[in-house]
């Protein structure tokens, strides 16, 4: 699997080591990332994801995963969780029905 985060896209970029004598050598710069498991609350059950550190604590800031995936455009996220964005609004869109 690729060194992205699932939820913000958030990716390696490169650039350069710079010395006192300006000599330039190319660097990658990787994302933080962290193995989580995330709870829906809509759903009842959680996902083990890919996050990066910043995405994490935005999910945190957000108030959840459910929040937090909603208000992310799609070509951010990955394919495993345009699938979760999608069973949550369908069972958001279900619930409403219901009520």
């Amino acid at each position: 699997m690729s060194r992205r985060c699932e939820l913000t896209g958030k990716g390696v970029m490169t650039g350069n080591n710079v010395s006192h004598a300006k000599n330039r050598t190319r660097r990658t710069f990787r994302p933080n990332l962290c193995n989580v498991t995330l709870a829906s609350d809509v759903l009842g059950r959680s996902f083990k994801l890919k996050v990066s550190a910043g995405a994490l604590r935005s999910v945190d800031h957000n108030g959840g995963l459910d929040v937090f995936i909603e208000g992310t455009r799609d070509d951010n996220l990955s394919l495993r969780a345009r699938r979760i964005k999608r069973d949550i609004l369908k069972a958001k869109a279900v619930e409403v029905v219901s009520a």
